[in-house]
């Protein structure tokens, strides 16, 4: 067990937790605040309601790391079924339009044509969607009848790969930058191949270096003792964060200093020169995220903490 709570305003780290199909986002935040007794907590990535999987909940001070967590790459199984399209791109819209009379793709053609959306490409968010204009999301435009519009941004897509297909079912896997809509990607290969498409389930499985495997679900926290629920590996305390930053180790009194968020001199690792950003730690704890001044043409620098962890 780790991560014990060492303030009185609760613990400070990461929880994974397997969110299930129904619930928001927000309403495994608002369930994790009632179990770890802490009101701190935020996500990194939301999931619609009908999607199930990972989700990075930074509790405490890990909401100061939310900032380097969301951008990590993303990827997801799931299925889509050709034949209608909805009006939300998943099983939770109405149909838009009539279905196709025979929505059977060849596999050789649907693998292609995933293949077409892998890269850089320029995706439009779903019309219910989160995405903002004018002060407005673009779920309660659509509500009302009014146009949505166009708003293509550029993503990436890794692997967009097919596992099997099953007559008008095809399950896959993609692993993709933050930020891009499976939703809009099923959306595009059914219209791609003539037939239509539409996202009919979809399960996170993982986000940077955490794992699905590693969550817990809701009823399984549930069921743990309170210290229990600070256990790895589905908590993980700041100083076991994976940030992809280097270490830069401080002696006490400059930990001092850094925790209090003041500038002070150090001795520059070989691993962290020329590094845009590193970890200040003392006996293994996180204290801060920072920069490095070079002080001269030697091995000294000034450490300038930006983010400060420590207590």
């Amino acid at each position: 067990m780790t991560g014990l709570p060492s303030r009185a305003d609760g613990p400070s780290g990461v929880l994974l937790v397997d969110k299930p199909a129904k619930l928001t986002s927000h309403d495994v935040v608002d369930v994790a605040r009632r179990l770890l007794g802490t009101r701190r907590i935020g996500h990194t990535g939301t999931l619609d309601p009908a999607a199930t999987g990972l989700l990075v909940l930074c509790v405490g001070r890990a909401g100061r790391l939310q900032s380097f967590l969301t951008g990590w790459e993303k990827t997801y199984e799931g299925t889509m079924r050709f034949g209608i399209v909805t009006d939300t791109y998943d099983t939770e819209g109405k149909p838009a339009g009539e279905p196709h009379p025979d929505p059977r793709p060849e596999r050789a053609l649907l693998e292609e044509t995933c293949r077409s959306f892998t890269g850089e490409i320029q995706q439009s968010p779903p019309p219910f969607s989160a995405k903002r204009i004018g002060g407005k999301k673009f779920y309660e435009l659509a509500r009302k009848g009014e146009a949505v519009p166009d708003l293509p941004k550029t993503v990436t897509v890794r692997a967009f790969t097919i596992l099997s297909l099953d007559g008008d079912v095809a399950r896959f896997c993609i692993s993709c930058t933050s930020g891009t809509y499976i939703r809009s990607l099923a959306h595009d290969v059914g219209k791609a191949l003539g037939f239509g498409a539409h996202l009919a389930s979809l399960r996170r499985t993982s986000i940077g270096p955490f794992r699905l495997e590693d969550a817990r679900t809701l009823p399984d926290l549930e069921a743990l003792a309170p210290t229990d629920r600070l256990s790895k590996p589905f908590w993980l305390g700041l100083s076991e964060i994976p940030l992809p930053f280097p270490e830069v180790p401080l002696a006490p009194a400059e930990a001092a200093k850094v925790k209090s968020g003041h500038a002070v001199p150090v001795r520059v690792p070989p691993e962290a020169a020329g590094a845009a950003m590193v970890r200040f730690t003392a006996d293994g704890e996180l204290l801060a995220l920072g920069i490095l001044e070079a002080l001269g043409k030697g091995v000294l620098a000034l450490a300038r903490p930006k983010i400060v962890l420590g207590e």
